[in-house]
């Protein structure tokens, strides 16, 4: 927060923190980019609601309620699906008291990450709509971190955003499969690696570097990207699905999806499919704007 706050300060005439939707129409206006803070996992706060309204007053307007670590208040997918001794799964007590505090702030509750129980207790206790950051469909690829049809629903009946995740492993249900080949084919570069402490973040980014031309291929292909934008579409409708690439987060985008200065590529296979300039102006963002709305205390 203190370096997005210092990079506001030394370009003030590129880029300004926001904290609502009038701030952002405001800079977007401008031609300036609205930055936004967003928390990624519940840890942060450390058991105290005292840590979310200092967050809330710094300028965050999300909050993942795990990561794929569950917190001492809500249990992960990761851990629901993998660990066999969870003393609990879902939001304790103090997990409701979190969303509802949420809530009252105008803090948006964010489901990626969450376990099935967890998500089912969000959907229970939330009385504003929520939002999944970066979350794919598991229909089309079986993944724990992706969501179920029965979720999809539940969240567009809460007036929720689910944001689509482009991470390849969420959205290619082979991807897995490929890239244990290939990191048993380097299995020599790999292991020398691990003897010198790399972490498998680390070692996935120097040899998806190296070998630029395999790790090419193992990417997802950009039409499965859509595959999941239009699932959430035929499911539930165009109101309640969005873009959450996670660019930060993951060593393997689609194919043709380098960074943010090639979204033009989706605009423009959302116009090929006949969505009308209303209904692409949702999925580009309109909808999370909406949520963003409907979270704000008036």
């Amino acid at each position: 927060m203190d370096s997005l706050d210092a990079v506001v300060k030394r370009n003030p005439n590129k880029i300004v923190k926001v904290a609502n939707s009038k701030e952002l129409f405001k800079a977007v206006n401008q031609n300036k980019l609205a930055a936004m803070i967003g928390v990624e996992g519940g840890h942060m706060i450390e058991n105290n609601l005292d840590n979310l309204d200092y967050f809330y007053k710094r300028g965050t307007r999300y909050m993942t309620l795990t990561w794929n670590n569950s917190t001492d208040w809500a249990t992960s997918a990761f851990d629901e699906t993998f660990k066999k001794d969870l003393t609990y799964k879902g939001l304790t007590d103090f997990g409701k008291q979190v969303v509802q505090r949420m809530n009252s702030l105008g803090m948006l509750v964010d489901v990626s990450h969450v376990g099935e129980e967890t998500f089912k207790d969000v959907i229970n206790t939330t009385t504003k709509p929520i939002i999944a950051t970066h979350s794919c469909v598991y229909n089309l690829c079986p993944h724990q971190r992706n969501l179920k049809d029965y979720q999809i629903k539940a969240i567009a009946k809460n007036g929720g955003v689910i944001q689509i995740n482009f991470y390849s492993g969420f959205l290619d249900p082979n991807y897995f499969k490929n890239k244990d080949a290939f990191l048993e084919k380097h299995k020599e570069e790999v292991d020398l690696l691990i003897k010198n402490g790399k972490n498998e973040y680390e070692i996935d980014a120097e040899l998806y570097s190296k070998y630029k031309t395999e790790s090419d291929a193992l990417r997802a292909p950009f039409s499965l990207l859509m595959e999941h934008i239009e699932y959430i579409i035929k499911l539930v409708g165009v109101d309640y699905v969005g873009l959450g690439s996670d660019f930060d987060g993951i060593e393997s985008p689609p194919k043709e999806l380098d960074d943010v200065t090639t979204y033009p590529l989706i605009t423009k296979a959302l116009v090929e499919k006949g969505y009308s300039e209303k209904d692409i102006d949702k999925i580009l963002g309109g909808n999370f704007l909406r949520v963003l709305k409907s979270n704000e205390v008036k």
